[in-house]
């Protein structure tokens, strides 16, 4: 499935390419364009559109919150927008994209479509953009908050080599539950801590989060895992003490690798991406089940009486 934005201009491929060949990121080219038209996007959204729809909407609370709140109720904002876009596209490119949908193992690893690559761009901007605004605003947002946006930045952009496309639509499709996370976070500042919306978008936060994360995530991680362990233990699929996976940035262009194989170079998988890629899914599937649970002590706490509580408890 083709990418259905226009291409690049030239000037900006032509400047990109080096950079890109030295790295390995032998698809970026194709794509600077739609991470700096995101970059572009978030920024007016968060800058100009949200304090202004702010202060229009919500008169009574945002011109009266702190300049630290004014700052994530903005951010907030933001990161909800950008959850209903990204997940859109790619549940849109899931859908319809039927190059992805008949991919093998190995092309689950190195394979490579315009529609995938272009939700891989958009997703890069977007933490490209909280590297900087996480950077301008350390204070109130915080280091983890900066350290986030680098991981996330890095690991979107190794899809660019490309690597694991098949897998970055299926890991995007986590922030379904985004929204009503910031949601819940909206409702606290708009003094409606305990309301019987905040209990309902709390049910839903944790639908969400149990489907998405825990159950939907889980399956693609086991998937991804099958597949490492495949690319892996077949011939040509082991990285040699020669071959340096950052460096080999070249483009085959034989016949048999024209398509969704086009860009797949050398088809190496260096251990270390490897074990880095499905330690970083380990870690993120452990702290989705510890934040499910987080979760759900927060909903009973705002949205459940503590008489109410103390009485279930007792009763326990």
């Amino acid at each position: 499935m083709i990418d259905p934005l226009p291409p690049p201009p030239g000037v900006l491929k032509a400047i990109v390419k080096p950079i890109a060949d030295t790295v390995g990121l032998n698809t970026l080219p194709l794509h600077a364009h739609e991470i700096l038209l995101a970059i572009c996007l978030y920024h007016v959204l968060n800058t100009y559109v949200s304090p202004r729809l702010s202060r229009r909407f919500f008169p009574a609370t945002y011109p009266n919150l702190s300049p630290k709140t004014k700052v994530n109720w903005d951010v907030h904002v933001t990161s909800m927008s950008q959850a209903v876009f990204i997940c859109s596209v790619a549940l849109w490119v899931v859908l319809k994209d039927e190059e992805r949908k008949h991919m093998n193992a190995r092309e689950r690893i190195w394979g490579y479509t315009g529609a995938m690559g272009m939700t891989q761009a958009f997703a890069a901007g977007y933490f490209a953009w909280d590297i900087m605004v996480s950077s301008m605003h350390l204070d109130e947002l915080g280091p983890g908050s900066l350290v986030h946006a680098i991981s996330a930045l890095i690991v979107t952009c190794l899809g660019f080599h490309p690597f694991a496309n098949f897998y970055g639509m299926a890991f995007v499709l986590y922030e379904l539950s985004t929204p009503f996370l910031n949601f819940h976070w909206f409702f606290d500042k708009c003094n409606m801590t305990g309301s019987r919306i905040q209990l309902y978008n709390g049910i839903m936060l944790l639908i969400a989060f149990f489907g998405c994360r825990l159950a939907w995530g889980t399956y693609q991680t086991v998937h991804i895992y099958r597949d490492i362990w495949y690319v892996l233990h077949t011939p040509g699929g082991i990285e040699s003490a020669s071959k340096n996976w950052l460096l080999s940035g070249s483009v085959l262009s034989t016949p048999d690798q024209v398509g969704i194989m086009h860009f797949s170079g050398e088809q190496v998988l260096p251990h270390w991406l490897a074990y880095i890629y499905l330690g970083s899914n380990t870690l993120l599937s452990a702290l989705n089940f510890y934040w499910f649970w987080l979760m759900i002590a927060a909903v009973r706490k705002r949205c459940i009486p503590s008489e109410i509580r103390g009485t279930k408890i007792a009763t326990e």
